[in-house]
């Protein structure tokens, strides 16, 4: 369900309602119809107003009431296609026991594209008889689904318990507790003072779980680290999994990746480069579920390069490109270079990438599933690093061997060339660990 507001264009509204949908398949639902309002604005008691919330209700099999309302009278058009549904029902014993031993198909959830309020999802559970979800709901449920780490789950609970918390006063079940109006406010304060201490109970061991990827994330610091970072279902898992050569989880759905991972660049170059991949953006992401993955997100506030990874055969990837580039504005990492990489080229024609190439000249136009793709990506990131890496001789004496040591694991040693006084070892790497190398080597000698 969603509502057409104005400043808001045809195409725009369209695939808002397709991505909806998207994600309510992800979550594990088939949708059965779709009720959509242009309006000036949403309707603050139940988003759409009462001739839509009738329609709704038919789809649903509510009584299309909120119970704040007094129930509208029904035009002579719809009485009479009551009545003549109710004249075939009654036509004969024998189709009354057909039509009993039927199993309606029956609607289990109502989503609506937009963040609502606690008062307005109860009176549209009230209308529709059936639990409700506006777009923030469908996602935190989505990710609570999908966790799979000790850290993700930590994060989506906190958001989760977050969402709840204010929609406790407004929930059905939570009426029906409150026989004596004293008993049912301290019920619900004592509901809520249970969430708060939860969510604070989570937040300390997400510390502690996060201490521990800080100290990895260090361990990392001086490695040359590339993180894909793009729209949900872009194609990033499967473009690291072509990169790294890592068995990553990869599935056609929203959110299939929650947990960053971390792998080398296959095969393995000096200095080694890392690639990270990350959980997906999109549009509207619940800002909780935003602070809740900060440390997940911080993979590409520290990283190096940060691929931007769009989906090219999707018409909106623009929009959804805009989307990536403001949840890393908001985490602060927008000052990272970056290189835009249109995926799923091998399902566009050649008039589509010529275009696509024309509109974006430097952008690295691939497919996942094409190796000449993944080549292009793997020259792309080398050249990046490349092109910032200096060219040094040293001369090594012969007691100091474990300083050639560290150059070819830090740095591509381009020469080596055994003298009278020691070693003379050129190597290329970029100028901070070239630095590093050096003052470690002076400290040793001081």
């Amino acid at each position: 369900m969603a509502v057409h507001l104005p400043g808001v264009d045809d195409t725009e509204f369209e695939a808002g309602l397709g991505e909806l949908e998207r994600l309510v398949r992800t979550l594990g639902y088939t949708p059965v119809g779709t009720v959509t309002q242009r309006r000036e604005n949403l309707s603050p008691a139940a988003v759409v107003g009462e001739g839509k919330l009738q329609d709704l209700a038919e789809l649903t099999g509510g009584s299309g009431h909120t119970g704040t309302t007094v129930p509208r009278k029904k035009d002579k058009a719809r009485a009479k296609r009551e009545h003549d549904a109710d004249s075939s029902r009654d036509v004969g014993s024998d189709a009354n026991e057909t039509d009993e031993d039927e199993v309606e198909p029956k609607v289990e959830l109502v989503a609506v594209d937009h963040d609502i309020s606690p008062s307005q999802a109860r009176n549209l559970e009230r209308a529709t008889g059936v639990p409700v979800l506006d777009r923030t709901g469908v996602i935190v449920e989505i990710f609570h689904r999908h966790a799979k780490s000790r850290e993700a789950k930590l994060q989506v609970e906190i958001a989760r318990l977050g969402y709840t918390a204010p929609r406790l006063r407004e929930s059905p079940s939570g009426k029906e507790r409150q026989q004596g109006r004293g008993a049912g406010e301290a019920a619900l304060e004592l509901d809520r003072r249970k969430i708060r201490d939860r969510i604070a109970e989570l937040k300390k061991e997400l510390e502690h779980v996060q201490k521990d990827q800080d100290q990895r994330r260090a361990a990392r610091r001086d490695a040359r680290r590339v993180a894909l970072v793009g729209y949900t279902n872009a194609g990033k898992s499967s473009l690291m999994r072509a990169l790294t050569g890592s068995q990553v989880y990869v599935e056609d759905k929203l959110f299939a990746t929650l947990d960053t991972t971390v792998r080398a660049l296959v095969p393995e170059v000096v200095p080694r480069v890392l690639v990270s991949d990350t959980v997906g953006f999109i549009k509207k992401l619940p800002h909780d579920l935003v602070a809740s993955f900060k440390s997940t997100l911080d993979e590409a506030l520290e990283a190096s390069l940060l691929l931007h990874v769009v989906d090219a055969s999707d018409p909106t990837f623009r929009s959804q490109y805009d989307v990536t580039r403001e949840v890393l504005e908001e985490i602060g990492a927008t000052k990272v270079p970056s290189r835009l990489v249109l995926n799923k080229a091998d399902r566009l024609d050649d008039a589509a990438k010529a275009a696509l190439l024309h509109e974006y000249p430097e952008a690295l136009l691939v497919s996942a599933h094409a190796p000449e793709g993944v080549t292009a990506v793997r020259e792309a990131i080398l050249g990046f690093f490349e092109a910032s890496y200096e060219e040094r001789t040293y001369l090594i004496p012969y007691d100091e061997q474990a300083r050639v040591a560290e150059l070819h694991a830090n740095a591509r040693v381009i020469s080596e060339d055994y003298q009278e006084a020691g070693v003379l070892v050129c190597a290329r790497a970029d100028a901070d660990t070239l630095n590093r190398l050096e003052k470690r080597a002076s400290k040793a000698h001081a």
